[in-house]
């Protein structure tokens, strides 16, 4: 008997459908069915390009995106469209009873968080912000190691994502920060969840209470480069808790974080590890111990539809909820509103 597949339409030729479009044709349990952008063409020219399997002639793709909301054979929609489209297309697709994936950030406005949280429990339907690296193991694992003690009690971190900025990218930086352009909406996202995921308590993440930040703005008003510190308030002896964010538009690749506690630290190398990426955690410890794990590689791609659709198919609830969501977005805002004060 073969697996049940949720299955699946693509809003919108985005770039990142050269990691998504092929995740969704290899997950066991998902099923590619329709892909639509408003560019003539462009949603078949996306397909061809990034499919993974040889026979693809049952996915339907269209030159607009309301046909494939209203089309009943997909049941749910990936949205990976420009930050500010997010809250409306995944609206309608929700209030077509259809369950989304949003990629991050969901929105760039804590009210269409909330409406869109509304909205999903008034259709009955599963609602999840896009972050794929959380879904990589190499973060359970680091996070193991420190509930289990080996770096003490967690007082700071350290997020860094940066990749230079390509002609064909300046999409990305072609509006103000306001407008959902700028790398903090862009990278910034992965900085703000892993460092509130760094200081979690009780399994979720924390929530900071204040943010001092400063940013080098372009003629459009898009920041690109952003760096800051949040304080996520003292612990129980009274010590700061501050993590630290950096992200750039105007540096190589880098997607690290490190974890500093009262008896060493453990640092991430590649939060994000592709398939054929060896993924890196290494520590060291007060006692003078250190060490260096390589794990397998993993695709966190395909782990993030596999999960979203065994959430679908079996009514589970997804790892990153809405309240997380909400947390991200109010802390991405204060970072956004302390720049503006400089």
């Amino acid at each position: 008997m073969s697996e049940q597949k949720l299955k699946w339409g693509i809003l919108g030729a985005a770039r990142v459908n050269q990691r998504l479009l092929p995740a969704i044709m290899e997950a066991p349990n998902s099923q590619l069915v329709a892909i639509a952008s408003r560019r003539a063409g462009a949603a078949k020219e996306t397909l061809d390009k990034y499919a993974s399997v040889p026979n693809y002639d049952d996915v339907t793709c269209y030159d607009d995106l309301e046909s494939l909301i209203a089309d009943d054979n997909v049941e749910a929609v990936y949205c990976p469209m420009a930050n500010e489209e997010h809250a409306e297309w995944a609206m309608k697709a929700i209030n077509a009873g259809k369950h989304v994936l949003i990629e991050k950030p969901m929105t760039t406005s804590l009210v269409d968080v909330l409406k869109l949280e509304f909205a999903a429990k008034e259709n009955n339907v599963k609602v999840m912000e896009g972050f794929m690296y959380r879904f990589h193991p190499q973060h359970n694992k680091l996070h193991d190691m420190i509930n289990q003690g080996l770096i003490g009690d967690v007082l700071s971190a350290r997020a860094s994502f940066s990749f230079l900025m390509k002609p064909a990218r300046m999409y990305r930086i072609n509006r103000s920060m306001a407008d959902g352009g700028g790398a903090l909406w862009d990278i910034g996202p992965y900085a703000v969840h892993a460092l509130r995921w760094c200081f979690q308590q009780d399994g979720l993440p924390a929530n900071p209470r204040a943010v001092v930040a400063h940013a080098k703005l372009n003629a459009h008003g898009a920041d690109v480069v952003t760096s800051g510190v949040f304080d996520f308030g003292g612990d129980a002896q009274g010590r700061a808790r501050f993590g630290h964010f950096d992200i750039s538009f105007e540096r190589s690749r880098k997607a690290e974080y490190e974890i500093i506690g009262d008896k060493g630290w453990v640092k991430c190398h590649n939060a994000w590890a592709y398939g054929t990426d060896v993924p890196v955690i290494s520590w060291e410890t007060e006692d003078g111990k250190s060490g260096e794990e390589r794990l397998p590689m993993s695709n966190h791609f395909n782990l993030e539809i596999e999960h979203f659709s065994d959430c679908v198919l079996n009514d589970l609830v997804p790892l990153l909820s809405f309240d997380d969501a909400k947390g991200n977005c109010m802390a991405t805002q204060a970072v956004i509103e302390s720049i503006a004060v400089e």
